[in-house]
């Protein structure tokens, strides 16, 4: 096989067409430090060179892609409001970079916080090492992010992926290939619980950030969103809580006695859906967990046993 095909540009102008994309950016509202990401996806520039001003001083630095095909890109960005993480085909999130695409939801800082709380409710269980032990479900797994944190802090669990989507799933595969876990996080095609029926009353857990966004309310969301993230991920329906009732609904017939029930959800929701868990009258323990910005944001439960 051939070499990669690089190409060469001066620090100096690398260093003004920053500037000048910078610039760009704080006209349009954009964070200016998404050139950076943009830069460090397509050149060996480290942060430091960034930071310190030192790239202009480089004689050449190879690019992955020619200047005026960043530039496309980086237009992109500003008129088409494609989200940076589109462009580049990665995003960082908790201690990985996960390759993503249109086909899925871009994982979000704060949604790092369910694998600590799914951490958490093990440990306050009362059986917490068999609960550790697994199996976990991560139903609506998009880029495979949640599972690949539920594989991490539980090594002796085996992981069930599932979602919907053909195209979210190969991405989710991806990104389990990447880390070597094919043998621990297996992924499942289907709606939900549906494509798991032979582990029915064997979960020690299920984990989701289902589709929570009333139907009525993505187009008003921000462009980045409501343009390029795939709506299957984002519309719950009209109040968002459709997915998440059914998971109400459906998760005591698959999860053990003990098991956890973990979900992301948006502002406005946790209180509803920590009442719709008492009514049902199979789970106990209900709690609602706030984000690093203190809005309510998870909702966690043990099934009654």
């Amino acid at each position: 096989m051939g070499e990669t095909q690089t190409y060469q540009v001066t620090g100096a102008a690398l260093w003004q067409w920053r500037s000048q994309a910078m610039a760009a950016a704080i006209a349009a509202g954009i964070p200016p430090g998404e050139v950076d990401w943009l830069l460090q996806a397509v050149t060996p520039i480290d942060a430091l060179a960034l930071r310190l001003g030192t790239l202009a001083q480089q004689t050449a630095v190879e690019l992955a892609l020619p200047l005026a095909q960043l530039e496309a890109l980086w237009q992109q960005r500003l008129r088409a409001r494609v989200p940076v993480q589109y462009l580049v085909g990665k995003t960082h999130w908790r201690d990985w970079q996960l390759v993503v695409s249109p086909a899925v939801l871009i994982p979000r800082p704060e949604t790092e916080l369910i694998v600590d709380l799914a951490i958490a409710t093990v440990q306050a269980a009362s059986h917490p090492t068999d609960l550790a032990q697994g199996p976990w479900a991560d139903l609506g797994t998009g880029s495979g992010a949640i599972a690949l944190g539920l594989a991490a802090a539980f090594p002796q669990a085996q992981i069930y992926a599932v979602d919907v989507s053909a195209a979210a799933l190969a991405i989710a595969a991806c990104n389990i290939a990447h880390y070597q876990l094919q043998s621990r996080i297996q992924t499942y095609q289907g709606t939900w619980f549906e494509p798991l029926t032979f582990l029915r009353g064997q979960l020690a857990g299920m984990v989701a950030n289902p589709p929570y966004i009333p139907t009525d309310w993505i187009s008003t969301l921000q462009p980045e969103v409501a343009q390029h993230e795939p709506h299957l991920a984002l519309d719950g329906g009209i109040d968002g809580l459709a997915a998440v009732r059914h998971l109400i609904q459906a998760a005591p017939a698959y999860l053990r006695a003990g098991g956890v029930w973990l979900v992301e959800l948006m502002v406005g929701q946790a209180a509803i859906v920590a009442n719709a868990l008492q009514q049902h009258g199979q789970y106990d323990q209900i709690r609602i967990h706030t984000d690093w910005a203190g809005i309510d944001r998870f909702v966690s439960a043990y099934r009654v046993g």
